[in-house]
């Protein structure tokens, strides 16, 4: 269905993958899964997310630059999901351009309210662009 939010999940984990898949997807998201931020950059680009859950540690190219490259043409909404929780790493990822920060393990409903949040948070932005001044 076209009308469905589409979300892009960036992780090298395959069961992650496929259990965030089903709980999304259950959730009425249209959700696409990528290993690898050079796999997602290319699918980003012909799928066009409204939002993107991305791990930090991936092959080929990790999701701090996954972020950078993505914010050079996009403010989608992405939110890091990751084992590492210091909080120096935290600052990083959201310097290179998250916007939302979860530590695993999570719980499925914490994370659909931070997609709800962020999704919001974009419609909004929207709404506020296009009234006028």
């Amino acid at each position: 269905m076209a009308d469905k939010e589409r979300i892009l999940i960036v992780d090298d984990e395959p069961q992650i993958g496929r259990v965030m898949r089903t709980g999304l997807s259950t959730h009425g998201f249209d959700v696409r899964v990528a290993a690898d931020g050079e796999a997602a950059l290319d699918l980003f680009n012909d799928w066009r997310p409204a939002l993107v859950i991305t791990d930090l540690s991936m092959p080929n190219m990790g999701g701090l630059e996954f972020c950078r490259r993505v914010r050079l043409v996009s403010q989608v909404p992405i939110i890091v999901l990751s084992v590492k929780s210091e909080e120096r790493i935290k600052v990083e990822a959201l310097d290179a351009g998250a916007d939302d920060y979860v530590t695993k393990p999570f719980g499925m409903d914490e994370l659909l309210a931070r997609i709800r949040a962020a999704l919001r948070r974009t419609s909004a932005r929207v709404t506020n662009k296009s009234a006028p001044h």
